[in-house]
């Protein structure tokens, strides 16, 4: 599998939410997502209790299944107060512009959701449904760098990827189409999957530093 070769600055810098440009009429060949989950799984994970699941999904019609749901969850995020759009209340227009192409963008894989040519449902092996903080911190961040390095994993192949979470609003009917055990395992995200339509990706425009970090004291 060709390679981008990119370096680690630019690796970390580059990988975005791809959505407008993910190429939905290209299969995503599994050895190629197997490469990805190798390196997901030398992630950091707690206690190295390496307790995640990862289910791939590359069938049709689960992907159109899982993709409905989305789509149904979206319609009720777009309603939200607190949504892409909305959710900056500053006066910098580039900001609030770069808001309104968020949401454009996430309406746009809603809406082609059920196309993507594969997806990736990150899970963790118990459930943690009112878990104390400490619990729940401890058990999402076991398997959120695995996930990441997928993610980055993926870049570095020519794939994109979006992280998303609104199926969780019908978690237990989309762990019913992949036959995940909903009593016994929580899924942390639904992360769409696909070659990307070109490869040249910018690090995005950011808040300033000074704005979101402290030294030694809030």
């Amino acid at each position: 599998m060709p390679r981008l070769n990119l370096d680690a600055d630019t690796l970390l810098s580059t990988t975005r939410a791809v959505r407008k440009r993910l190429d939905f009429d290209r299969p995503v060949e599994d050895d190629v997502l197997r490469e990805c989950l190798e390196l997901a799984v030398q992630a950091p994970t707690g206690s190295n209790a390496q307790n995640w699941q990862w289910v791939v999904v590359t069938d049709a019609e689960r992907r159109k299944a899982l993709g409905d749901v989305y789509r149904r969850a979206f319609d009720i995020y777009e309603q939200m107060p607190q949504n892409a759009a909305s959710i900056y209340d500053g006066s910098d227009p580039g900001r609030v512009a770069q808001q309104d192409r968020v949401m454009d963008s996430a309406r746009y894989l809603a809406d082609r959701m059920v196309e993507v040519p594969a997806m990736l449902i990150p899970c963790l092996n118990m459930r943690i449904d009112g878990a104390p903080n400490l619990a729940a911190a401890s058990m999402y961040g076991s398997v959120l760098p695995g996930a990441w390095s997928f993610m980055l994993a993926a870049r570095e192949r020519g794939l994109g990827t979006s992280w998303t979470s609104l199926h969780l609003m019908f978690e237990e009917e989309a762990a019913a189409i992949v036959g995940i055990p909903f009593a016994e395992v929580t899924q942390l995200a639904l992360i769409a999957v696909g070659y990307t339509k070109g490869t040249e990706f910018k690090p995005a425009t950011r808040e300033p530093l000074d704005t979101v970090v402290h030294w030694n004291a809030w």
